[in-house]
């Protein structure tokens, strides 16, 4: 099982879309995909028409009473999602009271990947869509995760909030027994715009060896595949913005030369 996070700490830069994209074109191809909602915030939960304000069982729980995850605990959180293959541990807004939880309480760090343990034999990959801000959740997904996803709109602004995960992967490090690997993604990328055009080319100046070859371009079929509920490759596979994450996850398998089931 593969576990992949994607996170930045800067909201609005595609972090969701590269989610449900990746996950539709793992699918696609017959893989079993496990997606996470770590954020407060819960778009990738309201994206499968699942009401953050609502959820009785979300993630959430993974960090209540006295911090112990079981198996049972687990497969209570999981829910569908409208691709057979797919399936969603959701998001509640309680999500947003853990900081303050998490003060004087030890161990919440790793709450996630004591619940991945209990679902090894049953997903081939699993997802996990992070807040933008480093916090007990991020920490979670990034002490879970194998390979980081780190998408980055391409414009100014966008860059300094890189600046500041490429420092939090550093801190990371330390903490880990091995270097997470990261690879940066451009997206929302527009050719007609001169603030595009050289916001990828200074990616490209600064992070020539961790920046994807696949931008992802600003694609409106993204906002349909949103409103319909369902992942962007079944609602358009022939849209440029699938296309682009193919290219990407083509990219991400080819080092583990990894087969679909």
């Amino acid at each position: 099982m593969q576990v992949w996070a994607v996170a930045n700490q800067k909201g609005g830069v595609g972090k969701t879309t590269s989610v449900v994209a990746l996950a539709g074109l793992l699918a696609e191809v017959g893989y079993s995909v496990l997606l996470i909602d770590l954020d407060p915030h819960g778009s990738l939960t309201s994206y499968f028409r699942y009401d953050p304000d609502e959820l009785e069982n979300s993630v959430y729980d993974l960090f209540a009473g006295d911090g112990s995850v079981t198996k049972e605990l687990v497969q209570q959180l999981v829910v569908e999602t409208s691709n057979d293959r797919i399936d969603l541990i959701p998001a509640a807004t309680s999500l947003a009271t853990l900081e303050r939880k998490a003060v004087g309480q030890e161990g919440l760090g790793l709450q996630v990947a004591k619940a991945l343990r209990h679902v090894r034999s049953e997903y081939d990959f699993v997802l996990m869509d992070s807040p933008p801000v480093l916090g007990v959740l991020m920490v979670n997904a990034l002490a879970a995760c194998h390979h980081l996803l780190i998408p980055v709109q391409t414009e100014f602004l966008a860059l300094k909030g890189l600046e500041r995960m490429v420092r939090t992967i550093k801190m990371i490090n330390r903490a880990r027994s091995r270097e997470l690997p990261y690879t940066i993604i451009p997206t929302f990328y527009d050719r007609r715009t001169q603030a595009s055009v050289n916001s990828l080319r200074e990616l490209h100046h600064r992070y020539p060896d961790r920046i994807s070859n696949a931008v992802v371009p600003v694609d409106t079929k993204f906002r349909n595949a949103s409103m319909e509920g369902v992942v962007p490759s079944e609602l358009d596979p022939g849209c440029r913005g699938v296309h682009a994450y193919a290219r990407l996850l083509r990219s991400l398998l080819e080092p583990g030369k990894q087969e679909a089931s």
